[in-house]
């Protein structure tokens, strides 16, 4: 054994990871090079398409200044919309910091472009908890149902595909239908993360049977993952959060929406006010963290990527059900774990807590969140407060008892909060390794 490899395999004793587990782990990972290649040329792939649409709108040293008050001519703000609206080929878009998550984006995007009388449809099955009270489906106040604004919902079939017949039915009898929203991941559930080119002939079905129908797609942990977006395949509208992939983990807070012009404006005039729309909105000194934040977002991505895949494998090993499975194509950076019982959940959250550079002293339990219908674990010892794209893990304290493990600004780090995760399954005796 080379003196390097003595040296780190005593760094990682030191954080408490034995030389089996880590030993474990490098096996996995010589046989995940092919993998990691190819995940590599599809970050280079992106990191051109961001750099020239930075270059394409001439961006400046200006742009980084910021402004107070009404924000009023913010050069660099209308410039940073110019970039994502290039970056993922739309007409318009709105990206700010007054957006405080991506749940708060997707309400605005759905506020904004629908009307009392009008239905929300989702073919997809059911959203993500927190839109649950943004719809109304959990009674809360301000929500879309207390403005008279319907709702309906077509679930996956038992294999994950699209079930086109229902899908069909609830269009053609309902007129009213004037929002479609399709969740890209997989939020608290086990199902796959639809890939782009799948958003892409749903839109397509969904427009040939009603044309003038709006297409929402919840971006959320899927920008960078594909070399293509759904914005691409006919989406009218993506959203997601600025503390998820685009964000690179500089970020502090914001979300964004691009798309058709009339959706972003829309948009902008809830956020703000009618008559204001996206002519005010001072940025304050926020701009280049999110300049630099999309900059980096590829690699930052890629390395989020391979800890998802990285750990699929090892979990996969031990006989755990993991969503995706450890060769699936990947459409987003969350990876799903079901231990079955809640120790599993704490356990790897437990793990992902004591490998974080931020509060890694701290013991992550769980608590009735928010937004939330059972208790939530959270691990993220973050720069930023929740941000998923570093480091983290969470859970609901519910059946099947599955942990959504995502982010890592680096692969190495994703790699230590990996192996953390098993050493404490490992000292719990939930694994036998």
């Amino acid at each position: 054994m080379s003196e390097l490899n003595q040296t780190i395999d005593k760094l990682y004793d030191e954080f408490g990871i034995s030389e089996k587990v880590h030993r474990f782990g490098e096996i996995i990972i010589e046989e995940l090079s092919e993998r990691f290649k190819k995940i590599d040329e599809t970050a280079e792939y992106n990191q051109l398409k961001v750099l020239k649409a930075m270059q394409d709108n001439k961006v400046s040293e200006a742009c980084l200044m910021g402004t107070t008050g009404y924000g009023y001519n913010d050069i660099g703000r209308e410039k940073l919309e110019a970039v994502y609206a290039s970056v993922f080929h739309t007409e318009d878009a709105l990206v700010r910091p007054q957006i405080t998550c991506g749940t708060h984006a997707l309400a605005l995007a759905l506020m904004s472009n629908l009307r009392p009388g009008d239905m929300l449809f989702s073919p997809v099955g059911k959203p993500y908890d927190t839109l649950e009270e943004v719809i109304g489906i959990r009674e809360s106040k301000g929500s879309l149902a207390e403005y008279g604004i319907t709702y309906s919902q077509v679930d996956l079939l038992s294999d994950g595909s699209f079930d086109y017949d229902n899908i069909k039915k609830v269009l053609v009898e309902n007129e009213n239908i004037k929002l479609v929203t399709i969740q890209r991941s997989k939020g608290y559930q086990t199902r796959p993360t639809l890939s782009v080119s799948r958003i892409g002939e749903l839109i397509a079905f969904i427009k040939g049977i009603k044309s003038n129908v709006i297409c929402m797609v919840d971006n959320c942990y899927g920008e960078f993952v594909e070399r293509i977006e759904p914005t691409d395949v006919g989406a009218d509208m993506v959203v997601g959060s600025l503390i998820k992939n685009p964000g690179g983990g500089l970020a502090p807070i914001g979300g964004y929406i691009a798309g058709k012009k009339e959706c972003v404006e829309n948009a902008a005039f809830r956020l703000t006010s009618p008559g204001l729309g996206k002519e005010v909105g001072a940025s304050l000194g926020i701009l280049p963290s999110f300049y630099q934040g999309l900059f980096l977002a590829p690699t930052v991505t890629a390395s989020a990527l391979k800890g998802a895949i990285f750990a699929a494998n090892i979990y996969e090993k031990f006989g755990f059900s993991v969503c995706p499975d450890s060769k699936e194509e990947r459409h987003d950076i969350i990876q799903a774990v079901t231990f079955g019982k809640p120790e599993g959940v704490i356990e790897f959250c437990k793990g992902v807590q004591a490998a974080a550079p931020v509060d890694s002293f701290v013991t992550p339990e769980p608590w009735d969140m928010p937004g939330y219908d059972s208790q939530v674990i959270m691990a993220a010892g973050a720069f930023v407060s929740g941000s998923s794209i570093e480091l983290s893990a969470d859970g609901p304290i519910k059946e099947p008892y599955s942990v959504f493990f995502q982010g890592g600004l680096t692969w190495p780090h994703a790699k230590i909060g990996i192996l953390k995760t098993l050493q404490n399954l490992v000292d719990a005796g939930l694994i036998l390794c």
